[in-house]
């Protein structure tokens, strides 16, 4: 079954130039495939642990996470069940949700740039994370107003924040074209609901109408990575998200993680982590503890 590229239109309350959410386990979020939309978006997670699937960049993120999405960047829910997060708050807004030429004035230029670099999608880390975590969860009580100047309060901490990590490298670069976006989330949401079995390139290819040779450019061009790179790197993701939630044993997590070769999972974990399985899972045992 193909799933179906979402392109999330994303509309402002009657009367608001940003969108604002808080989701809890009573209220959760319910977007969790890869997804794209051409506002930005800024995510806090309080606490837990879960997947950051951001672009062509996969990991798994412990004790929360604070991160900025660029425009049309394609990303998945980052929350479930399993991973322990007390909340999660969004601001969600378009660059020029101030006016076209507001952010060109000289004292916005941190935050133009900050616009620009969050193209490849940033993660936050240390006190930025925390301070603004407090800042994002009290917008919950605030007016309108006073929302809005937390917001750009906000983007001024994170503009000139070194607490930072871009996620995708220079080389991703979304194309501008809607089918573009499209085409790319058809193959991540493959990749996402079947990364278990095997994925040929020439079932991939047919899900895009490509041939094999020029999907493998076509990939390689906009993600800077091989498609075989892309689902080994998921797998092993979902290796580390496997080692830290669930009490099964290492050999069950490397076929439930889509391998099927025992040591070639092991060396493949550890070129990607620097740990082998049973160290990665000790080492989190200790920090737990």
């Amino acid at each position: 079954m193909i799933q179906k590229p979402a392109f999330e239109a994303i509309a402002p309350s009657f009367g608001h130039s940003f969108l604002y959410q808080k989701f809890s386990e009573r209220h959760e979020n319910k977007n969790i495939g890869w997804h794209y939309h051409p506002e930005l978006e800024l995510v806090y997670i309080n606490g837990g642990s879960g997947k950051r699937q951001i672009g062509s960049h996969v990991s798994y993120f412990r004790n929360g996470d604070l991160i900025l999405i660029g425009s049309n960047l394609p990303h998945c829910g980052f929350t479930d069940k399993l991973t322990g997060n007390k909340s999660e708050t969004l601001i969600q807004m378009k660059a020029d949700f101030l006016g076209s030429d507001f952010f060109n004035i000289p004292e916005m230029k941190n935050i133009q740039k900050l616009f620009e670099v969050a193209k490849g999608g940033i993660a936050f880390s240390g006190k930025t994370k925390t301070k603004v975590g407090e800042k994002m969860e009290i917008l919950e009580y605030q007016t309108d107003f006073q929302r809005l100047l937390s917001i750009l309060n906000i983007l001024n901490v994170l503009a000139t924040s070194d607490e930072i990590k871009v996620l995708n490298g220079e080389g991703f670069a979304m194309e501008t074209e809607v089918k573009d976006n499209d085409r790319i989330n058809i193959v991540f949401n493959h990749v996402k609901t079947n990364f278990k079995e095997d994925i040929g390139l020439n079932e991939i290819a047919d899900l895009v109408s490509m041939t094999v040779p020029s999907f493998c450019r076509y990939f390689k061009k906009i993600t800077n990575k091989t498609f075989t790179q892309f689902v080994n790197e998921y797998r092993l993701v979902h290796a580390s998200k496997l080692l830290a939630e669930q009490p099964i044993s290492i050999t069950q997590v490397c076929y439930d993680s889509g391998f099927n070769n025992f040591s070639h999972f092991n060396k493949s974990f550890k070129a990607f982590t620097g740990q082998n399985p049973s160290e990665y899972r000790n080492q989190l045992k200790t920090v737990l503890q």
